[in-house]
């Protein structure tokens, strides 16, 4: 048995970066000479996300070749309005609603390693394989690590191998605020390096005792480095004169992506020439250099209300100003946005008896206004709409899961999230630019029977999911929406390896028994996710 396929995933990785850092500059050799490299011989094209591009929708789009309005995660968070409060809990795997290509390939006997991928906790009942899962803290990887008794196994076998390390560390991501210091940005850099490297010795162990037939691996670092170092990063921020502490940070980034380019070189190698390597990423990035307070526009048009607070400079008062939803009237709100995530509206619809919120006949007029509302939201300077697209969810989460997305999604005009608090001015300048998602990320081909040398039309995030199956000589489920990316392969390769379209995917098999974390953890991942700026 040997591994035919290897999957590297690099969470919001994006051609702007690479390659900029695959090629010689000033004299100096590329920080990333593998990948330069790989790609060179290889082909590659950018990757469009899902409609709002985020990890947990794009993802579990790529595992399952599906799009959110089907596959059913469409935030970190899912929220529900019970008695005048908004209610949030963690999504995970048991929230997906279509089957994912681990579990595809095991019920055809493909043996897949599956290392670091978010939402796949709790694992699949079904695996063949093994699963050490992604974005859950280290006090649950044991129970959630596949098979029951591989966890004990890393920890006698493999030297270094830290459980602390390797998962969210919460304690250390806490460095991870809107606003840090020099140092603790610095510090924040410096965490990922030997955390990523617990990631590549599993993988590196896998492949050296097991040869899985389909490998997985996703490094993160690239999303969280880029979200706090985009200033350091972005070739069109440096510059002659820059400060030394702006030099010390951007080698120290260097120094993590030059640490990558030695993992996949190592990876591919040990995968052997026969090998067929992808490597995608879930979203790309770009700056955002404007903060856009959401609900404080809806306030301001009359949709959203606060609570009137009869002190303005009492504690109930400052909370306010810091609060999501604890000082909302939701006898008079008729819209709001839940998340920075979401960069969605969700509309109050009053159902059933009781509720609050329009009337249902009065929904398609009362949207269309707050459309139109929505474009008159310009740049007093230019003139610029400050929202470029606004996407009606029926036309962006069409599926089972459709009414739980926002009733409408919005683009900002520098694809940055938006803020929910109660602050003014509406739109105010970042001090300096920032990281945010941009729905470009990569998708990368290399090894017998992949083109060489060529970039090829943008595919679509669903695609990869197809076209790793496609791979692994297996039939592509009938009701994927993903395609196999047939310009990345020759005709040869083709004419001998037909694509083959089979049944629809089966239903998901879950573990009634599986257990979801503590309510403090819970807790501990969402004040993450507000770190990284996901929440507020």
């Amino acid at each position: 048995m040997t591994t035919r396929t290897l999957f590297i995933g690099m969470d919001g990785c994006t051609f702007t970066i690479l390659d900029d850092l695959c090629v010689e500059k000033d004299g100096q050799p590329a920080v990333m000479p593998f990948l330069g490299g790989l790609m060179a011989r290889g082909t590659r094209s950018k990757l469009r996300s899902t409609p709002n591009p985020l990890t947990p929708p794009a993802w579990v789009s790529l595992m399952t070749g599906r799009s959110p309005g089907n596959h059913g995660l469409l935030d970190f968070i899912r929220a529900e309005e019970k008695n005048g409060d908004v209610f949030f809990t963690l999504y995970d795997s048991r929230d997906n609603r279509a089957e994912t290509i681990w579990s595809i390939a095991s019920r055809q006997d493909r043996r897949v390693a599956v290392l670091n991928l978010p939402f796949t906790a709790p694992p699949p009942k079904d695996l063949n394989g093994f699963m050490v899962p992604g974005f859950i803290p280290w006090r649950h990887l044991r129970r959630n690590t596949v098979p029951a008794n591989f966890y004990d196994r890393l920890k006698q076998d493999l030297p270094g191998f830290d459980p602390k390390e390797l998962a969210w560390d919460f304690e250390q991501e806490k460095q991870a605020v809107n606003d840090l210091t020099d140092e603790d940005r610095e510090n924040w850099v410096r965490y990922h390096l030997p955390r990523e490297k617990q990631w590549f010795e599993i993988a590196k162990f896998l492949l050296k005792e097991e040869a899985p037939e389909l490998m997985a691996v996703m490094f993160d670092g690239v999303d969280k480095l880029q979200h706090q170092a985009w200033l350091f990063l972005d070739p069109a921020l440096q510059h002659d004169g820059v400060s030394d502490y702006h030099k010390r940070m951007r080698k120290l980034c260097l120094d993590y992506f030059r640490q990558l380019d030695g993992f996949i070189e190592e990876l591919v190698t040990m995968a052997g020439p026969d090998v067929q390597v992808f490597m995608a990423s879930d979203h790309g990035f770009t700056a955002t250099t404007e903060v856009v307070r959401i609900n404080a526009w809806l306030f301001e048009k009359g949709y959203l209300h606060w609570k009137e607070v009869l002190d303005p400079d009492s504690e109930a008062a400052k909370r306010r100003e810091e609060s999501m939803f604890a000082n909302l009237d939701w006898t008079k709100t008729t819209a709001y946005c839940r998340t920075p995530s979401s960069n969605g509206i969700n509309i109050r619809v009053a159902r059933n008896p009781g509720e609050t919120g329009i009337k249902p006949e009065d929904y398609e007029a009362f949207r269309e206004q707050l459309i139109l509302d929505i474009k008159a939201l310009k740049d007093p300077v230019t003139g610029e709409s400050i929202v470029s697209e606004i996407h009606l969810r029926e036309e962006v989460f069409a599926g089972p899961a459709m009414m739980d997305a926002p009733d409408l999604l919005l683009v900002l005009r520098d694809f940055g999230f938006v803020s929910i608090k109660n602050k003014l001015p509406i739109v105010e300048p970042r001090e300096e630019p920032a990281g945010t998602h941009h729905p470009d990320g990569i998708f990368i081909a290399c090894g017998p029977g992949i083109r060489k040398g060529v970039q090829i039309e943008r595919r679509h995030i669903c695609d990869v999911g197809a076209t790793l199956l496609y791979s692994q000589g297996l039939e592509v489920p009938g009701d994927f929406e993903g395609k196999v990316a047939n310009d990345m392969f020759i005709k040869p390769w083709l004419n001998q390896n037909p694509i083959r379209i089979g049944e629809a995917t089966r239903g998901v098999s879950k573990d009634a028994n599986a257990e979801g974390m503590a309510d403090d953890e819970k807790d501990k991942l969402m004040a993450q996710l507000q770190m990284l700026g996901y929440m507020e």
